[in-house]
């Protein structure tokens, strides 16, 4: 069984307990540190589209097309769909010469509660339309897949809008580009790991966490990947650098780090408790799955404490992360009722690097 990671405590006693597994990784693939089973497949969902958007820049798309830093950004993004997120999926669209009907990633209401309400009060329910696929969190990724597909397909002498029609399928040329570069990141043999489907509809597959931890620390250095992949791998984390915001949103765990703590890290949530990070100071990839599949009161948690011991801070940054593993909650009247904390047996693994 799996060690608590974070603890929910109310009235002086722990009121709830989260369970899950850790895994810290060197480029040369050595195990710096290792919290229960870090062996077993994890579908890493959306914690790794910072790997799926790897093509977008090796293959030349993003130059050909002319991506801004906002719309790099927005390719590895799990975005709040927001104005902003929705005009830069929009953007990447427009320069493939397709719109929001090509991508087939579905539509849901978007994360955050002032766009749910100004997308309301646009008149989408009154008038029965559809809501638009820019609003889907993924929608940036699937823009950059998108774009990819647009290369190709001239370099083919392809009508575009037929060449990506079903792009999600893992044997379309743009999803094997895809899952190439999955393979050479994780060093995973994908054809004999667990598939499923993503909520996006895309492929996602069984990896280990110490193998997650493994590209990440590849994607913060470059080591163990081709030249094209690792100056993309560079090229992506400096374009979230530059444009947190895009990556997740307004009052996002992964925006409110990189705004804060700049290129020192590069984190990404994923769906169903997974989370991971590039930490290029010190050329470590980091993994985390929590067992209930908790993201925002546990995942987030685990990252904030393994950020605090991996990353250089001065002492306002080391506050602000320990307000993010040792977090105060409290009811609707602002009364304080306990707290969210990173477990100490969690603690105790996690030596401070010396600087």
């Amino acid at each position: 069984m799996n060690p608590v990671l974070v603890e929910a405590t109310r009235g002086g006693i722990v009121e709830s307990a989260h369970r899950g597994s850790l895994a810290v990784v060197d480029a040369q693939g050595a195990l710096v540190l290792a919290v229960g089973d870090t062996a077993r497949p994890t579908f890493a969902r959306s914690a790794i589209k910072v790997l799926q958007a790897l093509p977008l820049v090796a293959s030349g798309a993003a130059d050909a097309l002319r991506l801004s830093d906002e719309e790099l950004a927005l390719a590895c993004a799990s975005h709040n769909g927001q104005a902003q997120h929705v005009a830069t999926a929009r953007s990447m669209l427009a320069k493939a010469g397709l719109d929001e009907g090509a991508l087939e990633c579905g539509a849901h209401w978007p994360q955050h509660e002032v766009a749910q309400r100004e997308l309301a009060a646009s008149g989408v329910l009154d008038e029965g339309r559809p809501l638009s696929a820019l609003v889907n969190n993924c929608s940036g990724k699937h823009a950059g897949f998108l774009c990819v597909g647009c290369l190709m397909a001239r370099a083919a002498g392809r009508d575009v809008r037929e060449f990506v029609r079903g792009y999600v399928r893992p044997e379309h040329p743009v999803m094997r580009e895809v899952s190439a570069g999955l393979q050479e990141a994780t060093g995973c043999d994908l054809a004999r790991a667990p598939m499923g489907t993503d909520g996006c509809s895309i492929p996602t597959f069984g990896i280990p966490l110490q193998q997650l931890a493994l590209a990440f620390a590849r994607v913060a250095t470059g080591a163990g990947l081709s030249a094209a992949r690792a100056q993309a791998a560079a090229r992506l984390r400096a374009a979230v650098a530059k444009a947190p915001y895009f990556v997740a949103g307004s009052g996002r765990f992964d925006t409110r780090v990189m705004q804060r703590l700049g290129a020192r890290v590069f984190c990404k949530v994923g769906a169903e408790g997974v989370f991971c990070a590039a930490l290029p100071e010190s050329g470590l990839g980091v993994a985390i799955k929590i067992d209930d599949g908790n993201n925002a009161r546990a995942a987030e948690v685990v990252m904030a404490a393994v950020i605090e011991a991996r990353v250089r801070l001065d002492d306002a940054e080391r506050v602000f992360m320990r307000s993010l593993s040792d977090v105060t909650l409290k009811n609707w009247n602002g009364i304080e009722t306990g707290a969210l904390r990173a477990s100490e047996a969690l603690r105790r693994t996690l030596p401070t690097t010396s600087f």
